[in-house]
């Protein structure tokens, strides 16, 4: 899961469904609190974290797409609509008022957590994506390269040389960690179609960044090798604090 043991909130009204979906995702590794309507919601919500909502249409007192509605206007918390009714209509509708997922009545639990988690990485992909974006120091393993100085420096904080083109090709891994690039992208993204380049040069780029970042070069663990596929920066990435970039600046 993108989030280990995430807290999920149940709201539904039906017994034997909510105590088999808590059951279910406890038994998956998933912290579960389990209501029946949008008041014991309220006040779930209000006492701790919650991850995710499972969230039924039919509700007694207020509906689900009403709460949906509520919850979204205050906060992005992921929400997974459950309903009895299975046309496009009712898909839709629950969508506008700003679920993420939509899933009819009768489900395999197997579905529901993988849905669960399926919505958990995209917000933490997108989360990810928000932090490094505008960023001007990322950092990885406890590297850290300057966006705007256009430097890399090593976990003692020392300078490391690299080209303009090893710079841009790392700068590319860095902002998209835990995506398998292909050759192909990589040369869109770093050096453009009208430069002769071609895809040869990502790997005799690629080989010269690991004999500067990787442990072990003959066995790369920070940019891996996807066969049929191109690579992969396997390192979280995320922006550097302020006084470490300017202690690194100083030294």
């Amino acid at each position: 899961m993108a989030i280990p043991n995430p807290n999920i909130l149940v709201v539904e009204d039906d017994r034997e469904t909510r105590t088999l979906i808590a059951k279910y995702l406890r038994n998956n590794a998933c912290n579960v609190t389990a209501v029946s309507d949008g008041r014991e919601m309220s006040r779930a919500m209000a006492d701790h974290r919650v991850d995710l909502i499972i969230l039924d249409v039919m509700l007694p007192g207020e509906d689900g797409l009403s709460l949906c509605r509520k919850v979204r206007s205050e906060s992005q918390t992921p929400i997974i609509m459950l309903t009895a009714r299975g046309e496009d209509i009712d898909r839709i509708v629950g969508l506008e008022m700003g679920a993420d997922d939509y899933l009819p009545k009768p489900f395999n639990p197997r579905e529901l957590l993988a849905r669960i988690n399926a919505v958990l990485r995209r917000q933490a992909a997108a989360q990810a994506a928000s932090s490094i974006e505008g960023a001007s120091t990322l950092a990885f393993e406890g590297w850290r390269i300057d966006l705007r100085l256009r430097e890399l420096r090593n976990p003692e904080g020392a300078r490391v040389a690299v080209t303009s083109a090893e710079f841009d090709l790392l700068r590319t891994f860095c902002e998209r960690p835990g995506r398998v690039l292909s050759r192909d992208s990589l040369l869109d993204l770093t050096q453009g179609r009208n430069t002769g380049s071609f895809e040869r040069s990502i790997d005799v780029l690629v080989s010269r960044i690991r004999r500067k970042i990787e442990p072990n070069p003959a066995d790369p663990t920070i940019i891996k090798t996807v066969r049929s596929g191109g690579y992969l920066f396997t390192p979280r990435t995320e922006p550097a604090g302020t006084e470490a970039v300017a202690a690194s600046l100083s030294s």
